[in-house]
């Protein structure tokens, strides 16, 4: 996904996330910033990657809520500085909590809500893309060194998910957002 938490025109793209909590957020974001100036980050983990709705922005909500309704929190512990092969999309890797992040895209990736993704499903979190190849190796010096000196916990919990939706101008918008628990709140 591109920045995060912009306005302009929508554009029929969607996907659910779970933002991070401080201050490993502020850190992610500050070091997203170093590696692409460009970018208003907003760190977070995608559990539903950018798709098209075949049904309205409010009945793909319900959709979601509904096959939410019995997935509990789950405890997420980051891991180190990779990078996708094809993409050269630079990220955390996710250490504890990977299987079950799967378990959940899996559930809801389906009815009006599915979608052929151009890659398998890979729970992370983004810190550079759209990067000319060779600035990748740099990149991944830089983060990785970052990333060794953050004296912060490298866990959080993924208990809050949010609905967003992109824009022209590639700014991600929320729309709505649920606790996980046993009972999800609309």
């Amino acid at each position: 996904m591109g920045c995060c938490n912009g306005e302009g025109s929508p554009i029929n793209s969607f996907a659910l996330v779970s933002y991070l909590p401080e201050p490993l957020a502020g850190f992610l974001d500050r070091l997203r910033h170093e590696l692409v100036p460009q970018c208003e980050p907003r760190a977070h983990v995608t559990v539903l990657p950018p798709r098209p709705l075949i049904v309205s922005p409010e009945e793909g909500w319900r959709e979601l809520v509904e096959a939410l309704h019995d997935f509990e929190p789950i405890r997420v512990e980051l891991g180190e500085v990779e990078v996708f092969p094809v993409t050269q999309v630079l990220y955390l890797s996710i250490k504890a909590g990977h299987n079950e992040l799967k378990r959940l895209h899996n559930a809801l990736n389906r009815g009006p809500l599915y979608f052929e993704e151009p890659f398998s499903y890979h729970p992370h979190v983004t810190l550079a893309q759209d990067l000319e190849p060779q600035q990748v190796p740099g990149a991944v010096e830089i983060a990785g060194e970052r990333w060794r000196g953050f004296s912060g916990s490298r866990g959080f919990t993924v208990d809050r998910l949010t609905f967003v939706q992109n824009t022209l101008e590639n700014r991600w918008t929320d729309l709505r957002g649920c606790a996980l628990s046993s009972r999800v709140r609309i």
